[in-house]
């Protein structure tokens, strides 16, 4: 930058260049408040340098007791349970699906145009989103007993607001254009959308959905550990025995399986972009 144009962008924009001593000792402050901040959080969590190496220590143990991984000749039943995970995956995806997409018809603008209302509406959404799927499922495994049904509607209700957020979202953001060429041949308001909203909105929800399917593959898991079934109860079972070598064989085909479902729910993504 010459000097011509230093001279004018300090006209334009003179905290820019040369802040003020003020605002130097504001920024300086909170950057020292919140370094603080950061430092008594660490105390508080524990984060000592003993306990890292204590940490590491153990881990080193669990790894030499681990090697080599071993099935412990349980093979059918790890790859029933990893069924098992994919099927509660995918069936509380398909049940979060279809309670979200009319509650994200109802949560876009431009279909309720009520300001108090797309408040209401949106504001309940966001409050059950803030509810985890692992703390559903730790409710409705204390209620329905352990199993996979606990777990398949506790990834359903956890993802049924988030859905319907994103549903809303992509219908608030299509073009009017084609909706308004389709109601001018005046076809009905059902035929309206399925002909000049649907192809807009359905291959982003679609690509949504598989996001969400990859999502629960991996949360499901967790939530065996509490009971809900799947190949989480087979890892928590040999945790608590101690077994690590097949904890690490479970792991690693299990993250074999994560990968070629992330691999095949990318290419579908690709091809519905």
């Amino acid at each position: 930058m010459n000097p011509g144009q230093l001279a004018r962008a300090r006209q334009v924009a003179p905290e820019a260049l040369q802040p003020s001593w003020r605002r130097r000792l504001i920024n300086w402050t909170l950057a020292v408040a919140a370094a603080a901040a950061f430092v008594a959080m660490c105390v508080d969590l524990q984060l000592a340098p003993a306990s890292v190496l204590s940490g590491f220590g153990k881990l080193g143990t669990f790894l030499a007791n681990s090697m080599p991984p071993s099935d412990g000749g349980d093979l059918p039943r790890i790859l029933v349970a990893l069924a098992e995970t994919f099927a509660m995956a995918l069936a509380g995806t398909v049940i979060a699906t279809l309670v979200a997409l009319p509650l994200g018809v109802i949560g876009a603008k431009t279909v309720v145009s009520q300001p108090v209302l797309h408040f209401v509406f949106r504001r309940s959404l966001d409050w059950f989103r803030g509810v985890p799927s692992l703390v559903w499922a730790l409710i409705l495994v204390s209620a329905f007993g352990l199993g996979p049904f606990g777990g398949v509607i506790a990834l359903a209700l956890a993802d049924i607001p988030s859905l319907a957020k994103l549903f809303s979202e992509a219908i608030e953001n299509a073009d009017e254009k084609p909706l308004d060429g389709v109601r001018a041949a005046g076809v009905s308001p059902l035929m309206a959308l399925r002909y000049g909203l649907a192809p807009q909105v359905v291959p982003v929800m679609a690509s949504q959905v598989l996001f969400f399917l990859e999502s629960n593959f991996r949360n499901a898991a967790v939530l065996g550990i509490v009971g809900a079934g799947g190949i989480g109860f087979e890892l928590e079972e040999r945790i608590r025995i101690f077994a690590f070598d097949q904890v690490v064989f479970i792991i690693g085909l299990y993250m074999i399986c994560v990968a070629a479902l992330d691999t095949v729910s990318q290419s579908l993504r690709q091809r519905l972009a």
